[in-house]
């Protein structure tokens, strides 16, 4: 999809988009000078978190990061943009320009610690933004295409960007810029007095109810609409951050579960798709099992008594004594079990039940009789039939 498809919320978009491409193309044709094309390696998944000011941004991004096993550390745009007058201009709630950002952030991305995936906090911010993050993706296309077929293919693989979205409220988003702002006096307090630990940002804007409005709704006149934006280009998730932390965490879980089809390259995806993923398998398995169950009743229902009797009558005494360790091992050679359906239903009638059960079959030559004339001996096939049975264990304390 081209930049252009989607509509920019801007009082005069074309200027925008011109903007971004020229800022994009300096930034770009000065990576490509300095490194190289075929040493643009930027990481295969890009998570771009965005939210309004206390949406818990700085709270989840270390949780976003282990849901996704991303080892490497968040790049967090504020920090990224460290100079004096970056500083400067934060302090008073404006934003630094676009093309210092996408330098900065580009530069950052080629690092070999953000080869596989990166989160990032705090990008796109602007509508100039959003524009070149769609001309990045351009880009990172183009030269999985250019270097398809050659030993270079790998380090270009399929991008995957993601957009979460954090959403609090106004109302909501000022008190909690105003509690960090409390909390940050405190903390730094008690720091002050006992010389350990790092001092917390004091923001102006967390200690100003009007700085903290204005910093709500500069997200949400520009920040905001440029996010939404990119939903129809990209994987875009909208987490509602009013709801307690746990339900929020869940929320994100449930955004950024792992779609093979998604983030697998097209050939390798192909080449698996055959294999049904397990949620599928477990869905159908217990009325499978309920099927197999009545199934043993109407066709085989002498042999399904046997087995229920033999364990009620062998197997559920020992079960019962190892309750505390949720694990029995029992051993038989009763011959109900040469028939291998017995065995497919003791193991249904298990975990009908609850339990995990398997069986291993163990054959073992018996010597029966020597012949002293030729040396031969004789020997009888002795079947041991090795039953484990897992199940939830006492909660009582284990030593």
């Amino acid at each position: 999809m081209k930049p252009n498809q989607l509509p920019v919320t801007s009082t005069n978009p074309d200027l925008e988009i011109k903007d971004a491409q020229l800022i994009f193309n300096r930034v770009w044709k000065g990576l490509e000078k300095s490194l190289g094309r075929e040493n643009l390696h930027f990481p295969k998944e890009l998570i771009l978190l965005g939210g309004a000011p206390g949406s818990g941004k700085g709270t989840n991004t270390a949780f976003i990061c282990s849901v996704r096993s991303i080892t490497a550390p968040p790049i967090v745009i504020s920090e990224l943009l460290d100079s004096p007058e970056a500083k400067k201009i934060k302090a008073d709630g404006g934003m630094v320009g676009d093309e210092e950002v996408l330098r900065l952030l580009l530069h950052e991305l080629l690092k070999p610690e953000f080869r596989d995936s990166a989160v990032l906090d705090g990008f796109p911010r602007t509508t100039v933004q959003v524009e070149c993050l769609k001309m990045f993706y351009d880009q990172m296309i183009l030269l999985r295409r250019e270097f398809s077929g050659t030993p270079l293919a790998f380090q270009f693989r399929q991008p995957t960007f993601h957009i979460m979205v954090l959403f609090v409220d106004e109302a909501e988003s000022i008190a909690r810029q105003l509690k960090r702002g409390r909390e940050a006096v405190v903390r730094n307090a008690e720091i002050r007095q006992s010389g350990i630990g790092e001092f917390e940002e004091e923001r102006n804007t967390d200690f100003s109810p009007e700085l903290a409005r204005n910093r709500y709704r500069t997200f949400k006149e520009k920040t905001y609409d440029a996010l939404v934006s990119l939903r129809e280009i990209f994987h875009y998730h909208f987490i509602n951050a009013q709801a307690p932390i746990e339900v929020v965490q869940q929320n994100i879980i449930n955004e950024l579960e792992y779609q093979s089809s998604l983030e697998l390259e097209p050939l390798t995806y192909d080449t698996l798709r055959h294999i049904p993923l397990a949620d599928e398998i477990v869905q159908q398995a217990r009325q499978e099992l309920v099927n197999r169950l009545d199934g043993y009743q109407f066709a085989h229902a002498q042999l399904l008594q046997a087995v229920v009797d033999f364990i009620q009558g062998k197997m559920m005494p020992i079960i019962k004594r190892y309750a505390v360790s949720g694990r029995a091992m029992i051993n038989t050679e009763h011959p109900l079990f040469n028939d291998p359906l017995a065995i497919a239903i003791l193991i249904d009638v298990f975990s009908e039940r609850g339990f995990r059960a398997s069986v291993d079959i163990h054959r073992q030559e018996i010597p029966e009789r020597f012949d002293l004339t030729t040396g031969k001996i004789e020997t009888r096939a002795k079947r041991i039939y090795r039953m484990m049975i897992l199940f939830n264990g006492s909660k009582i304390r284990r030593g």
